[in-house]
């Protein structure tokens, strides 16, 4: 092989070494930046007033055999039932929760337990759409169930959220945004686009306890009722430029 042809192929041989050295390069330097991120995590939260009531109420009767507890027990669930359809509750929004029968006994020292009947007991849980309506509700089902009647639960509820939900996402992003902008300052980066959000979980309505009381002025009972928070959670990454 002669002097001139030899310089050739070393020339071309160095020229491909120095192309493939630089592509190389290029994907690992492009790799290094690519994995310059920030991940935030973020809450939004929106207080809003509750529309719908929860009734949770029980009628329970004792009579001396299963059968009569059982009977007396439907027939002061049905005025139950006709008090809260004459307030304006929906069949629908009247579910049976429970319905029992059992034998009852009294405990005593010199006798010990004494068969006393049986009581029967069938539980409600009712969804009172029209929140400021709620009290009349209570009152027209204890006036209907009389003595027979027990109210276990009042409490207020977000029924729709769909509105409070959306604002309390454009909080949650907004948070995340500026707490991410403080990171990248602090880096001395900035944000490029995002790699991607994850909604932690389902919007989150924080319910409050039992809320009900008899008016000053009046005998008619009142459901207070308050502010809940609406609350979305949020991871989000950037990446860093």
């Amino acid at each position: 092989m002669d002097t001139t042809r030899f310089r050739k192929i070393a020339a071309i041989s160095v020229a491909f070494t120095l192309v493939g050295g630089a592509a190389l390069a290029l994907p690992a330097n492009a790799a290094t930046t690519a994995t310059r991120y920030v991940t935030v995590n973020s809450e939004g939260t929106i207080k809003v007033t509750p529309d719908a009531v929860r009734l949770n109420a029980n009628v329970s009767v004792v009579a001396g055999s299963n059968k009569d507890a059982l009977a007396k027990t439907s027939t002061a669930a049905a005025a139950v039932r006709a008090a809260l359809t004459k307030a304006g509750i929906l069949k629908g929004d009247i579910a049976t929760q429970s319905i029992s029968v059992y034998p009852e006994y009294n405990y005593t020292q010199d006798k010990g337990s004494v068969l006393i009947g049986y009581r029967g007991s069938q539980g409600f849980v009712v969804t009172i759409k029209n929140a400021e309506n709620a009290g009349a509700v209570v009152d027209a089902v204890v006036a209907a169930g009389g003595d027979d009647l027990q109210i276990q639960g009042v409490t207020p509820f977000v029924l729709d959220s769909s509105a409070a939900t959306e604002s309390a996402r454009a909080n949650a992003v907004k948070n995340a945004k500026a707490k991410a902008t403080s990171y990248a300052k602090l880096l001395g980066a900035k944000l490029g686009r995002v790699n991607y959000l994850v909604e932690n979980s389902s919007p989150i309505s924080y319910p409050p306890v039992m809320a009900m009381a008899k008016a000053a002025e009046s005998d008619a009972t009142v459901v207070d009722l308050g502010q809940q928070d609406v609350t979305v959670s949020i991871t989000i990454q950037w990446a860093l430029l």
